[in-house]
């Protein structure tokens, strides 16, 4: 029997991991991915729970552990970096169930693990698609045009296959009002087991040690729009809106401007009726971005195994598998959906007496904790 062939769109944590299960589902695969190299900025990620038993079972695990930043206290402090309340982030949890690492290390990890078996494009993207009943014709920005059975879009929150598809960003993109900025900075991060975040009425700047290569992040609220692939745009409103901030924002701030290295984008949920049509499905941010609150990473490894296992179970009916892994991971998804909202007030109170109510919940939660 001819082998089926699938395209996926971004070779990112979701989609690495699903191209990881359908080559052991005996598919051909190749993957397209837009970026020419790896990006150093960016938010560490966890890998916990069902994405923790996925990752040892492709192997990666020990790569993981190796790279995690061994990250498992947030510290609060004011302008003069006094410290005024502390929280525990990795409170009785065993070696085997979680690790916190650099996305890009997870993103190399699971790369490695199928470099071999696949093929991947890099540097390119899509084009356009037309599908009938007997597969899917793809044109490329620098490839020639192919044709494959299925394709997946994993090519996260502003994914180009959603657009060509689905339709426009704005019909399912819903902002949570904030955006996040991240850029590596040259910082003694101290402790090397501590986040430590300076808050403000509506903003936060925090520096992560990230396992000895320090990362500075802002998250703030913000009622403008700005466009996320306009970092010049990105760089000034940052500028303007830590300008008066104190303890590490300087030079931070310094180190954002300087760089061509940044990540900026919207916090945002993206919302829709259906993730697939015809020939077609999105997994991970493509499908269900909950972005910063919403453990993305780990939902993302999930759904991919929860997809390739539901076209696994129904093979040679691919409607019937895109709609049991639908049902399935959207019902996983619910509990993270209505926690981002408490998670973006913890992480950034909008008002000076949120900020204090927060600072003493966690004292007294230590207190009582003891």
């Amino acid at each position: 029997m001819r082998r089926k062939s699938a395209l996926i769109s971004g070779a990112g944590i979701a989609g690495s991991t699903l191209a990881y299960w359908l080559v052991r589902s005996g598919w051909d695969v190749t993957v397209v991915e837009k970026a020419a190299g790896a990006r150093s900025s960016g938010n560490p990620v966890d890998v916990r729970g069902a994405a923790s038993a996925i990752a040892q079972a492709m192997g990666i695990w020990p790569a993981l552990v190796a790279a995690a930043t061994g990250v498992s206290r947030l510290v609060l402090v004011d302008g003069a970096g006094r410290r005024r309340a502390s929280i525990g982030t990795r409170q009785n949890v065993r070696a085997d169930d979680e690790v916190e690492v650099a996305r890009s290390d997870l993103a190399a990890a699971l790369v490695a693990s199928v470099a071999a078996d696949v093929e991947i494009l890099r540097g390119d993207s899509l084009r356009g698609l037309h599908q009938d009943g007997g597969g899917v014709d793809v044109r490329f920005v620098r490839s020639s045009e192919r044709r494959f059975d299925l394709v997946f879009g994993a090519d996260g929150l502003h994914s180009a296959l959603r657009g060509l598809v689905f339709g426009a960003e704005s019909e399912y993109s819903r902002a949570f009002g904030m955006y996040v900025g991240t850029v590596r900075t040259e910082l003694d991060a101290g402790d090397p087991r501590e986040v430590v975040m300076l808050n403000r009425p509506g903003r936060s700047v925090a520096i992560h040690p990230a396992g000895g290569k320090p990362v500075a992040a802002f998250i703030f609220r913000h009622r403008g729009l700005i466009d996320p692939r306009d970092s010049a745009a990105g760089k000034r409103v940052i500028q303007q809106v830590y300008a008066d901030d104190r303890w590490a924002t300087p030079q931070v701030l310094q180190e954002f401007q300087a760089s061509d290295d940044v990540y900026f984008d919207t916090v945002t949920r993206i919302a829709m009726s259906e993730w697939s049509r015809g020939r077609v499905t999105l997994l991970g941010d493509a499908a269900s971005c909950i972005s910063l609150f919403g453990e993305g990473s780990s939902n993302a490894i999930v759904a991919a195994k929860t997809l390739a296992d539901a076209l696994d179970a129904h093979s040679g009916d691919h409607r019937a598998g895109f709609a049991a892994y639908e049902q399935e991971h959207r019902r996983r998804l619910r509990g993270f959906q209505r926690g981002a909202r408490a998670g973006s007030h913890f992480l950034v109170p909008a008002t000076a007496p949120g900020i204090a109510l927060r600072n003493a919940a966690i004292r007294m939660g230590a207190l009582f904790g003891r």
